[in-house]
């Protein structure tokens, strides 16, 4: 017996089941589906508290868009693991876009955030950077935007903080082999000359390194006042032990990385400095106040700056698709884009912040002090 036509009839009705998948955003606007909220984070792996971490954000800020009854359709989000790599990224971006039809991706990592920027260009996606910190992310796309300050503001406040505050004229750094490191090797380049101070020492890592003593030994031959590490996940914390362990006893600093649990509560972190948009959540402001009261009930945990980074991340897309629904029309990344550049200004976590002609949100920078377990206490901002 034959079975072709019994096989091509399978073949049409999986078709078939297929296209409810891959229907366009307009098409699934119409029927009152799911806007879907895409996320490229690392969730298995040596960062995947990261993932972790941004993921906790981004699901508070949804579900204070549904109790608030903000949009008359739900969010859906939608994660793909990128493991802070650019090739898995690629992947899942292509699948966001072209399979999920996301209108909104929450994206992280300076060289996996370059390389998926291209795809949301073309479709028009945009694309919300809330954890890398590569100042070349600044002006990526018109559809990139990044709500976290880049290396090239971060750096600039704490060199100004070590000199005149910690009297910090010599700084080594030990930086991940990356366009993250690059960038930071080019910002202390620049910046320490103008405060007094020079770059005696910089020192490069692969990513996949987690043996640091040979490197602190030639770290501690310079004589640093502070030595800078521009790494993360993992990594950042051997890095710590192994200038520790090595007679290393100088000031330790970073950028908002040194931010997540694994490194505040390690002993050999305490006194270590890092930078990060200006956070106080015991304020006055009660969008900080809710965000904070509300993930530590949820989460029975004390937020970071990346915790309010990707909550300010999703929750932007509820205030601009409310416009776009109160107006009637269609919630796409260009009309999302144009709200964007006429609103400029939003209340989020941290207080009222602004977006540049290059998509970048300025706000207030601090310098915060791990203090042990997990305590940190803001030293300038």
């Amino acid at each position: 017996m034959n079975d072709a036509p019994t096989i091509r009839r399978r073949g049409l009705v999986a078709a078939g089941l297929s296209l409810p998948f891959i229907r366009s955003a307009a098409a699934q606007q119409a029927s009152g589906e799911p806007y879907v909220m895409g996320t490229l984070f690392p969730m298995s792996g040596p960062n995947a508290e990261y993932g972790e971490a941004f993921t906790r954000g981004a699901q508070l800020a949804l579900s204070h868009i549904a109790a608030d009854n903000m949009l008359r359709r739900p969010i859906r989000l939608q994660a793909e693991d990128s493991q802070a790599l650019p090739q898995p990224s690629v992947v899942g971006m292509n699948k966001l876009v072209n399979v999920d039809r996301a209108v909104w991706v929450l994206v992280s990592w300076t060289a996996s955030s370059k390389a998926v920027a291209p795809i949301g260009d073309r479709a028009k996606v945009i694309m919300v950077n809330g954890g890398a910190v590569g100042p070349d992310l600044s002006g990526l796309s018109p559809y990139f935007w990044n709500v976290i300050a880049l290396a090239h503001l971060e750096v600039p406040v704490l060199v100004d903080y070590l000199t005149r505050h910690r009297n910090v004229k010599r700084m080594a750094l030990v930086y991940v082999d990356d366009p993250l490191g690059d960038a930071i090797l080019g910002q202390l380049r620049t910046e320490l000359p103008k405060a007094g101070g020079q770059l005696v020492g910089s020192f490069s890592v692969p990513r996949a390194a987690q043996q640091f003593g040979p490197v602190a030994a030639r770290v501690r031959q310079t004589r640093p006042d502070a030595v800078y590490i521009a790494s993360f996940g993992a990594q950042q914390s051997q890095i710590i032990k192994g200038l520790r362990d090595n007679g290393v006893t100088q000031i330790l600093c970073s950028y908002s990385a040194f931010s997540i649990d694994s490194v505040r509560q390690l002993p050999e972190a305490v006194g270590a400095l890092y930078t990060t948009q200006k956070l106080d959540f015991e304020s006055g402001d009660p969008i900080t106040r809710r965000f904070a009261a509300d993930f530590r009930a949820r989460y029975n945990q004390t937020p970071v700056a990346y915790h309010a980074n990707y909550y300010n991340a999703a929750y932007l897309f509820g205030l601009l698709a409310r416009q776009l629904e109160q107006a009637n029309e269609e919630v796409n990344g260009e009309s999302l884009r144009q709200a964007m550049l006429r609103t400029r200004t939003f209340d989020l976590v941290g207080g009222r912040g602004t977006f540049d002609d290059q998509g970048n949100l300025m706000t207030q920078m601090q310098v915060n002090e791990i203090k042990g377990a997990g305590r940190t206490e803001i030293v300038q901002g």
